[in-house]
């Protein structure tokens, strides 16, 4: 027996805007099977915004056609295929866009955030478990993420959740399976900061914010926010930037290393952008780190003097997902939200109706959003 839902719909990418009046995400209705073994069926409560989302709407980023978008949300287990045993119906639960399979040498090394089926059925735009499940009148349907989150519901892999205390609302909870990890998590993990490091943070949006609230949990003794839009470093400020840095029309790095006499020890690109990274890389002290958490543009060119990397004695990482594995860092990172460490729910500025989804890409492209909520029931 099948399940039919209202989705958001994208059938081809759509770089022309406004969204709002295009509308290249149409709410159609499509079907799902009821959960096979390993499977879950899942109640979107809330789906939030990433710049994920609008490189899978723009063609930025390639992503087979048809698709469901979304990957950062939180909802109700409405029921369990056979075997699943992490979940029960009535569970609260994240999402979580990278699925862990548990037995490739990555996730039995503990890194669980590289895992190779997990990436590789994301990449086709199906499940875990193997193959598509949603459908238009028969018309196969590709999952996002492994989850399509822009939806009334969504039938996941059970690797793909992570259950999650009934005391938390479900509005926040959807920050934990993106922004948090990316952000929090690349401070946290990757960046590995220790109490009294000076750090820059090169793009206040979300994810940025999100690691400048890890970087002061973590006990950094400066914390620099770099963005062009001086809206957002506002924001910073309140979240707790010691200071702030506009990077519209100034050498935001020169600033940098003026302010602290030479540059930071660990220096963090969390914009997705070309210029972000250069300001974190020029922003790093001799023998200081670079963190690179944004996806930037595939297809942009970019040039590294080797050299100076030698003698600058930089160490430059990649980090995705936070280097999280999500089923230990969630359940961490929302027991320091509740101790007060992670004041999430301060990324929130904006709350819709799923129906809406298109006006809430037009505001993500136009900056004046931090993390959109979307409500299917809204």
């Amino acid at each position: 027996m099948s399940i039919s839902f209202k989705a958001a719909l994208l059938r081809a990418p759509a770089p022309a805007r406004p969204y709002s009046e295009h509308k290249p995400l149409k709410l159609e209705t499509v079907s799902v099977p009821e959960p096979g073994a390993g499977e879950v069926l899942v109640k979107i409560a809330a789906a939030s915004l990433c710049r994920s989302d609008l490189s899978v709407i723009n063609g930025v980023r390639a992503w087979p056609m048809p698709i469901v978008p979304g990957h950062e949300a939180s909802g109700t287990v409405e029921a369990v295929g056979p075997g699943v045993a992490s979940v029960s119906a009535g569970d609260p639960v994240v999402l979580v866009y990278q699925p862990q399979c548990g037995a490739c040498p990555a996730c039995i090394d503990g890194e669980a955030h590289l895992c190779g089926p997990g990436l590789a059925a994301n990449r086709k735009g199906e499940l875990l478990s193997g193959g598509t499940r949603l459908s238009v009148n028969g018309e196969p349907i590709h999952h996002h993420m492994g989850l399509s989150a822009f939806a009334e519901y969504a039938l996941v892999s059970e690797k793909s959740v992570v259950p999650v205390p009934r005391d938390l609302p479900l509005d926040i909870a959807a920050l934990f399976g993106c922004a948090v990890m990316c952000g929090a998590g690349t401070v946290l993990n990757t960046g590995a900061i220790r109490a009294g490091d000076t750090v820059v943070i090169a793009g206040a949006g979300g994810v940025g914010l999100s690691a400048l609230l890890g970087a002061r949990a973590a006990g950094a003794s400066r914390i620099i926010a770099v963005d062009p839009d001086p809206a957002k470093l506002t924001h910073a400020t309140r979240l707790g930037a010691s200071e702030t840095i506009c990077s519209a029309n100034r050498s935001a790095a020169e600033d940098v290393i003026s302010l602290t006499n030479g540059g930071v020890d660990i220096a963090f690109e969390t914009a997705g952008k070309l210029g972000a990274f250069e300001i974190a890389y020029d922003s790093a002290r001799r023998g200081g780190s670079v963190v690179s958490v944004g996806l930037v543009d595939p297809k942009t060119p970019f040039q590294l003097d080797v050299a100076a990397l030698v003698t600058g004695a930089k160490t430059v990482k990649g980090s995705y997902v936070g280097s999280c594995n999500p089923r230990t860092d969630i359940p961490r990172f929302i027991a320091m939200h509740q101790r007060g460490l992670l004041p999430v729910e301060e990324l929130i500025t904006h709350r819709l109706p799923l129906s809406e989804v298109n006006q809430a890409l037009d505001n993500m492209e136009d900056g004046i959003a931090i993390r959109q909520i979307l409500t299917p029931q809204g």
